[in-house]
C-alpha cells in the first residue's frame, strides 16, 4: 500500500526551490514550482483512513472492513511455520486510455487508473427492486445493456470487472459476462479481471471466469488473493493469471516498482493449493468449507438486519452486505446544503452513538455519482459469531429505542 508521505517530504516533493541562497521571499515563490501530476488532484482523499480512525476510536463491534476476525485454516498457518523453519534459504530473499470501471467498484481501482495515466469512465449497475415485496438481492443490481455499449469506443484500453463484487456482493452471470465480453472482443478492449473472492460464492450460484469465454483468453488479465482464499488478509500474497503476451508487462512493471515479496507467505499459500488440490470438490476442502460457513454467517446477519428494519441486500458472494437505511434517517437528520454524502454522515453517527461500524455505499462511487446512491451502507459479515451476535444486540437495543420513543 502507497502511504502519504508527511509534511515536509510532500512539501520536498511537489515543488522544486530555486535554489539555495535566495533572499528575496518572493523571489522564491516565483521560482518555486509544483511538480504534482494533474491527474493525481483529489485521489489522496481516501475512505478509509477516516473510517479506521472513527472505528477504532468509537465502535465496540466494526463490521465496516473486510477482514476476518476468525483465524487463517491451521493447514496453512502451519505451512507458514515449515516455510520459517525449513531449510531452503532463498525463501528468505528478493524475490490517456479510456478505462470502463462498473460501479460501485473498490475505491482504489479510480485513483490506479488515473495514476497509470489513463481516464476512467463509468457506468452504474442499477437497481430493479423486485415487485413481490421480497429482500432484494445482488443480482437485482444490473447493467444497463445499451447503457454499457455506449461507453466503448475506439479510446477505450481496459474495462475493469469485479466477480463477485465488492461491495454489492453481486456474482456476474453468464449473460452479464457474455455481454461484457463480446464489447471487448468488438473493440478490441482488454479486461482487468479482479476475482479475489471466487472461492465466497452462496446459494449454488457459480462464479465464471470471463476468460472462459470466446475471444476473452487472450484479451484478460486474472487476479487473485490468498487473503480472501485463504481468510488470511494480512499475507498481502496474490496472483495475476493470463497470456504471457500480457504479463510480460505485468512483469516488468514488477521486478521495477517491487523489491520485497512476502516468499515465505508464498511458500505457505502454494502449499495450501496443494492441499486443496487433492481435496478438490470434497467436502472436507476448505474452499468447499469455508463458503457453508459464511453463508451461515451471512444469513445471520440478514436476519438480524431486516429483523429491526434495515433493508439487506442479499450477496451471492463476498464478506458483505449492502443494507439500506432508510427506515432508520430520521435518527440522523439531512443537512442542506452538505457536500457530504447523507450515508457516510449516517456511519460517522452510527460509529460514536451506537458503537456499530460500518462503511458508507457512496465510498464505492465515482464523485459525479456518489449522492445518487446514499441510502446504503456496507457491513462485512466474515466475523466470529461473537462479533455478529454483539452486532445483533446493538440493533435491537436501537430498534427497542426507536419503538419507545
Amino acid at each position: 500500500m502507497l502511504r502519504r508521505a508527511g509534511p515536509s517530504l510532500r512539501h520536498f516533493l511537489l515543488q522544486r526551490n530555486s535554489s539555495a541562497g535566495h533572499s528575496s521571499c518572493s523571489r522564491e515563490a516565483k521560482m518555486s514550482r509544483p511538480v504534482q501530476a494533474r491527474r493525481l488532484e483529489g485521489v489522496d482523499k481516501n475512505i478509509w483512513v477516516e473510517f479506521v480512525k472513527l472505528a477504532a476510536t468509537y465502535s465496540k463491534v466494526n463490521l465496516g472492513q473486510g477482514f476476518p476476525d476468525f483465524p487463517a485454516p491451521d493447514f496453512l498457518r502451519e505451512a507458514l511455520m515449515r516455510a520459517l523453519s525449513g531449510g531452503n534459504h532463498m525463501l528468505h530473499q528478493y524475490t490517456r486510455a479510456f478505462v470502463i470501471i462498473i460501479e460501485p467498484f473498490f475505491d482504489c481501482y479510480e485513483p490506479m487508473v488515473k495514476m497509470a495515466g489513463g481516464t476512467p469512465v463509468f457506468v452504474p449497475l442499477r437497481p430493479n427492486p423486485p415487485k413481490d415485496g421480497k429482500l432484494m438481492s445482488s443480482a437485482d443490481w444490473q447493467l444497463d445493456p445499451a447503457e454499457l455499449a455506449s461507453k466503448f469506443s475506439e479510446r477505450t484500453k481496459a474495462i475493469v470487472l469485479n466477480s463477485p463484487n465488492n461491495p454489492l456482493g453481486k456474482v456476474f452471470s453468464r449473460g452479464e459476462l457474455g455481454l461484457i465480453a463480446e464489447l471487448c472482443v468488438k473493440h478490441d478492449v482488454l479486461c482487468i479481471s479482479d476475482e479475489v473472492y471466487e472461492w465466497l460464492v452462496y446459494d449454488g450460484k457459480q462464479h465464471i471466469r470471463i476468460a472462459s469465454l470466446q475471444g476473452m483468453w487472450e484479451r484478460t488479465v486474472i487476479i487473485g488473493s490468498a487473503g480472501k482464499t485463504f481468510s488470511a488478509t494480512g499475507w498481502k500474497v496474490g496472483w495475476v493469471v493470463g497470456p504471457d503476451r500480457l504479463l510480460q508487462h505485468l512483469r516488468t512493471v514488477h521486478q521495477n516498482s517491487v523489491y520485497h515479496c512476502a516468499t515465505i507467505a508464498q511458500e505457505a499459500v502454494a502449499q495450501g493449493f496443494q492441499r486443496e488440490l487433492m481435496l478438490y470438490g470434497k467436502p472436507e476442502s476448505y474452499f468447499v468449507q469455508l463458503p457453508k460457513e459464511l453463508q451461515q454467517k451471512r444469513d445471520w446477519l440478514v436476519q438480524s438486519l431486516d429483523g429491526v428494519g434495515m433493508k439487506p441486500i442479499i450477496p451471492e458472494g463476498t464478506y458483505f452486505l449492502v443494507a439500506d437505511i432508510s427506515p432508520f434517517k430520521s435518527d440522523v437528520p439531512d443537512v442542506p446544503n452538505s457536500d457530504e454524502p447523507y450515508d457516510s454522515r449516517f456511519a460517522k453517527w452510527m460509529v460514536k452513538n451506537k458503537g456499530l461500524a460500518a462503511i458508507p455505499l457512496s465510498a464505492f462511487y465515482s464523485e459525479a455519482h456518489k449522492n445518487n446512491y446514499t441510502n446504503f451502507i456496507r457491513f462485512c459479515f466474515a466475523k466470529e459469531e461473537a462479533t455478529l451476535k454483539a452486532a445483533s444486540d446493538i440493533l435491537q437495543k436501537w430498534k427497542q429505542e426507536k419503538t419507545s420513543s
